[in-house]
């Protein structure tokens, strides 16, 4: 692994350049990489890790939903890998093919532990604990990386999303805020010439979203100043866990929402009347698209 550009020291001292900041996701946000590095790669590679061939079908199902379409959409790899695979015990089709699956213990002991969640932390708790689960869990996540270097290239941002973020670098102090490792945001932003867009990237070696923000915001701005802006259930607790604003990028319904604030809602964010109504209005709009209870249970 490269060297990291940016640490918490960065936004921890990022000094403002204007009165406002935007926080701004990047998979299923400003790129649509979502499905084919889950489906290509991270679910592909589940299966392969573990040996559940035999469920191909309820694992990826199993996967999409956790991943894509539910309220868990782009939660941490790790917690996403946890949480699948406990709705996939519950599921009747493992025992029946006579799979057993893996035990995951190991893994939501880590996740419960606060560390880093990022192949480095894990590296290091299993180099100090033996874990065959965390060994695992590792060679999957260094195995989706390599894939994802591979096989996800020249994968455009969504339509609309460059001339906002052109604007809102004009107005706002920006920067990514991710779950994606460093090495690939530095990449893909890279490689779309977007990077000087935004001020830092930070992934998941320098925290979780919600601390991105409170590290790069912390007594810089009033919270009506803050707006995060995401696809998934992660991107606006993260925000509302800094009292931050959110405006949502719907998902299956990205160039309409970067349409939408490119034309209304940035200026409304800019001039103070984007909160209220109005926010509770596309954060209800978002919601609605990812439900809890996966297609398998209802009826």
């Amino acid at each position: 692994m490269t060297a990291l550009s940016f640490t918490r020291d960065d936004l921890l001292n990022m000094k403002p350049e204007h009165a406002t900041f935007v926080g701004i996701d990047s998979d299923g946000c400003v790129f649509d990489t979502m499905e084919i590095k889950q489906k290509k790669c991270f679910h592909s590679l589940i299966i392969s890790q573990w040996s559940l061939e035999k469920i191909e079908k309820e694992v990826r199902q199993t996967a999409e939903f956790v991943n894509l379409y539910s309220k868990w959409r782009g939660t941490n790899r790790f917690i996403a890998l946890a949480k699948m695979f406990d709705m996939l015990e519950e599921r009747p089709e493992p025992a029946r093919a006579g799979v057993r699956l893996p035990d995951m213990s190991d893994l939501k002991n880590f996740i419960a532990s606060g560390a880093p969640l990022g192949n480095r932390s894990i590296g290091d708790a299993v180099r100090k604990t033996g874990s065959a689960c965390l060994g695992s869990v590792l060679k999957w996540s260094e195995d989706v990386n390599a894939l994802i270097e591979k096989t996800v290239v020249n994968v455009p941002p969504f339509p609309f999303a460059r001339e906002s973020l052109d604007r809102i670098r004009r107005s706002s102090d920006a920067i990514c805020v991710s779950q994606t490792p460093e090495e690939a945001l530095v990449r893909e932003w890279s490689e779309h010439g977007l990077l000087n867009h935004v001020r830092i990237v930070a992934g998941q070696e320098l925290g979780s979203k919600t601390e991105h923000i409170s590290l790069a915001t912390r007594g810089r701005y009033q919270a009506s100043q803050i707006l995060m802006i995401g696809d998934a259930p992660g991107d606006l607790k993260a925000a509302k866990d800094n009292k931050a604003l959110f405006y949502p990028i719907n998902p299956g319904h990205e160039a309409e929402s970067w349409k939408r604030f490119l034309d209304e809602e940035f200026d409304l964010f800019l001039s103070g009347k984007y909160p209220g109504a109005r926010e509770e209005q596309r954060i209800a709009e978002f919601q609605a698209l990812l439900p809890e209870t996966p297609p398998w249970r209802v009826g």
